[in-house]
């Protein structure tokens, strides 16, 4: 199959694209190597053909016109929950219209369907626990809106135009390639922050839980989701809560290392706990995590490890 990956470059979408070129198929990534989204040359597959470009461009439909994807996947996106506060109209100009762009582009060029990165950010406050696909969407950030007003149009492109879709509502993704730096992940953060010998923040009391999933298991959802799942929408995730207490104890086995710890106030808006319940997934999409927390921060460690150790040491005054 001929498949374009929006955002490619970044670090689920570069996993993504390793996994479809594994497979035999032909991919072509579109990104715009924006400095807070996360996306870098380094992480571009050697086979996958490149395209320097921002999904609201114009230039877009050109290029699908050429490659006449048969999927798309959907990852590129403004993700910084802060950034979309501070400027709810960027947000939406590039998870909105930007998305807008690139369904009208694979409409145009007779794709079939559309894979989409959803969020567990469409849910908000959550009332109930476990989440799952039925519980009600009352997002709290921009970031969040835009994620669900994607699924609404992503229903109304396959009624209208016949594009099929299916999209992932990840929980909190972690792994290889998460940048460290800006707005992500906890463990992205923390991993840094232990294996350079520096302190960490722990805000609230470290109770605070999330549904940490590992990126090689969203990695096979996206596989599944290739052939299955015809205008369904899933959640991705452990069916675990995992707290910040725990992350740390397992930052601190997998590294040797207790990092100092400064104690902070619980952050404004902080949810006390999420995590889901993926039966559905198991159920039609025949997925369900495989990789335990201990195991996925050892993997996540060694990356971070190598790539500090190659990293080019600092210039001499």
């Amino acid at each position: 199959m001929r498949i374009v990956v929006t955002g490619g470059a970044g670090f689920i979408g570069s996993h993504l694209v390793d996994a479809f070129i594994a497979a035999g198929n032909d991919v072509v990534v579109i990104d715009n190597l924006w400095t807070h989204g996360g996306g870098r040359r380094e992480n571009l597959h050697p086979r996958a053909s490149f395209v320097h470009m921002d999904i609201r461009d114009e230039a877009v439909k050109r290029i699908f016109h050429e490659v006449k994807p048969d999927i798309v996947v959907h990852h590129a996106a403004q993700h910084s929950v802060a950034i979309g506060a501070r400027d709810p109209q960027f947000d939406a100009n590039v998870n909105i219209v930007g998305m807008l762009n690139v369904l009208d582009s694979a409409v145009a060029a007779g794709t079939r369907k559309v894979l989409f990165a959803s969020s567990a950010a469409t849910y908000g406050d959550v009332t109930q626990l476990p989440v799952d696909e039925n519980a009600p969407q009352r997002p709290v950030s921009p970031y969040g809106i835009s994620k669900m007003v994607t699924e609404h149009y992503l229903r109304f492109y396959q009624s209208e135009h016949g594009l099929d879709y299916t999209a992932l509502r990840y929980g909190n993704v972690y792994g290889p390639r998460q940048d460290p730096n800006g707005e992500a992940g906890v463990i992205a953060i923390f991993c840094a922050k232990f294996l350079a010998g520096e302190g960490v923040r722990l805000d609230w009391d470290g109770e605070q839980s999330r549904d940490y999933v590992y990126v090689g298991d969203v990695v096979r959802a996206n596989l599944a989701a290739l052939t299955k799942g015809s205008g369904e929408t899933y959640v991705i995730g452990t069916g675990k809560k995992t707290t910040v207490n725990q992350i740390y104890k397992a930052l601190a086995e997998a590294t040797g290392f207790e990092a100092p710890i400064t104690r902070a106030p619980r952050r404004p808006g902080d949810a006390r706990e999420i995590y889901f319940n993926p039966a559905k997934a198991a159920r039609e999409l025949g997925w369900k995590s495989e990789v335990d927390l201990k195991t996925g921060m050892a993997e996540t460690v060694a990356y971070f490890r190598e790539r500090s150790a190659s990293a080019p040491a600092p210039a001499s005054a």
